[in-house]
């Protein structure tokens, strides 16, 4: 039985289209599953901070994603406006 490849360059160009596409999808796939992880973890910060989720979102756009931690670093976070209004409110109910 004869070999369908008579020398090894033409087997190797006939599997190099295929290995190439297996890589291509699993590099796709790669990242799709790293940006979904990426936005769920600030997701979770964003709402954690008291923002609204849906900012998390917008650490893909890439000129935003550099202000933003700049506005969770410096900015005042809701969650700390809502302590501290619920505190005024027990130092008020106590007096």
């Amino acid at each position: 039985m004869e070999s369908p490849y008579p020398n090894l360059e033409q087997a190797t160009a006939a599997i190099g289209p295929v290995i190439w596409i297996v890589v291509t999808v699993f590099v796709l796939f790669s990242l799709v599953a790293l940006l979904v992880i990426t936005a769920v973890v600030y997701c979770r910060i964003f709402h954690k901070a008291g923002y609204h989720w849906a900012l998390g979102l917008l650490m893909l756009v890439p000129i935003v994603c550099i202000i933003m931690p700049f506005v969770l670093a410096f900015g005042e976070w809701p969650i700390h406006k809502e302590l501290q209004r619920l505190r005024s409110r027990q130092e008020d109910a106590s007096t």
